[in-house]
């Protein structure tokens, strides 16, 4: 365990950036001059409102809900140590760290993503079973746009030029933005943040970052962390990154791939093969829950009125729960690999989710199939797209699947379900007040 006073002050830090990730993966917090940071480690006096998890992504505050106090009361916010990380992008030294909360008596508070992931994990350590985890996250360096009613727009590469697209793993059009990658490559050097490889996608300026496989709290901390970087880097050099599902009409939307094994934390065998190498019983019944239970939990993985425009035919996003050995065409993959790294690949969520929920979303569905013992259906062979559509087709019929699915709320955790669907409901209701140039331009004068 790292020893936050000896760590802020071998590095002569200036201020810490204690950050607590919200339902829709923002960093809510407070920052605070060193010496305080550390005055407050003594006695928890680092507090914070317990609304911030009933805040919306527009920063709307769910009053009409009773999952927290009528009285808007605190939460203590308690660092983990093993979080702490410098701030690489300010010229003095900055250090931020993740922090936990906890009521005033001491428990945890439930609804926060981050105790949430922590529950799921729990349950499969009380099974012997701990999960391994490596997300792939995709994100665009788009045009800074100042008007949000202008579509986005490629940026200006070393080039001159704007892409256009459709330079999947391109070596070239990777090197269009050499300079803000060497400055993501340097930040997470800095940040202490293990990437792994970088791609050009298939859209205009669109990339995907690897992470090396690992404990999945340790995971959610760091993809949560790398889009700051990510977003800093990108400002650095006059333009945005976004890690919108779906920010280009015509183009393949972004997206976080979650491969996922257990090994059994005795024998640190994976528990996903058999002796002989085939796909285990257990390796079955964990792909049968997340074919019964990942429709319902789109929300976590999907969760905002953006996100469903990935879902599409064609468009590099599955439509269904449909699984194939080594077929991309599957929302649900498994990839040729040795025994010892047979796994799950489960590609619906998108690179707008909250990498704490969606972590704990694919794991809660597996953990599901496992304890009701699931049989999936057959392997897909060939075009999954050939099959029926399998997903909610907005954030509305999304979250009505979610709150009909009892065993998943009940392994989620009751009370966080219902504050994350009054919260996104409220968000839905928004977005549908809002008439959008499309409807201008087709029923204006036509209907």
């Amino acid at each position: 365990m790292t020893n936050l006073n000896e760590w802020v002050a071998t590095r002569n830090i200036d201020e810490v950036e204690c950050l607590v990730p919200d339902m829709s993966g923002i960093a809510r917090g407070k920052i605070l001059p060193a010496n305080k940071f550390l005055k407050g480690l003594e006695d928890r006096g680092m507090r914070i409102p317990e609304c911030i998890f009933i805040q919306t992504v527009t920063g709307e505050f769910v009053w009409d809900t009773d999952v927290v106090s009528d009285t808007n009361r605190d939460i203590a916010m308690v660092p983990d140590a093993n979080t702490i990380r410098l701030v690489p992008w300010y010229p003095e030294p900055v250090a931020q760290v993740v922090c936990d909360v906890y009521h005033l008596d001491g428990t945890p508070v439930d609804i926060a993503p981050r105790q949430v992931l922590r529950r799921i994990l729990d349950l499969y350590a009380k099974k012997g079973l701990k999960p391994i985890v490596a997300p792939e996250l995709e994100f665009y360096f788009v045009k800074k746009n100042l008007d949000p009613d202008y579509p986005l727009e490629p940026p200006i590469g070393m080039s001159g030029r704007q892409e256009s697209g459709r330079q999947a793993y391109g070596i070239e059009a990777a090197n269009e933005f050499d300079p803000i990658v060497e400055d993501i490559y340097d930040f997470c050097d800095a940040a202490n943040l293990d990437v792994d490889t970088m791609a050009h996608e298939a859209g205009a300026a669109q990339m995907e970052i690897n992470f090396n496989h690992g404990d999945p709290l340790e995971l959610a901390d760091q993809v949560f962390m790398f889009k700051r970087v990510v977003r800093q880097a990108a400002l650095k050099h006059d333009m945005y990154a976004t890690f919108m599902a779906k920010p280009h009409q015509n183009q393949p939307g972004s997206s976080m791939h979650i491969h996922q094994s257990l090994v059994d934390m005795y024998t640190g065998k994976n528990v996903f093969s058999t002796k002989t190498g085939k796909d285990s019983k257990t390796l079955l019944n964990y792909i049968g829950g997340l074919q019964r239970y990942m429709p319902a939990a789109m929300p976590l993985v999907a969760p905002n009125v953006n996100s469903y425009r990935r879902i599409a035919r064609y468009s590099d996003a599955p439509i269904n729960v449909h699984w194939g050995h080594d077929n991309r065409t599957c929302g649900l993959r498994v990839p040729d690999s040795e025994p010892e790294a047979r796994r799950i690949e489960n590609r619906l969520a998108g690179s707008d989710a909250n990498p704490y929920l969606a972590l704990a979303a694919t794991l809660a569905c597996g953990y599901l199939g496992m304890k009701e013992k699931i049989s999936p259906s057959n392997p897909v062979e060939g075009d999954a797209y050939r099959f029926a559509f399998g997903l909610p087709r907005h954030q509305g019929d999304a979250l009505n699947k979610l709150n009909y699915a009892k065993p998943l709320k009940d392994t989620l955790g009751e009370l966080f379900a219902k504050a994350y669907m009054d919260t996104k409901n409220y968000e839905y209701d928004l977005y549908q007040q809002v008439i959008s140039s499309w409807e201008r331009e087709n029923l204006l004068l036509n209907v």
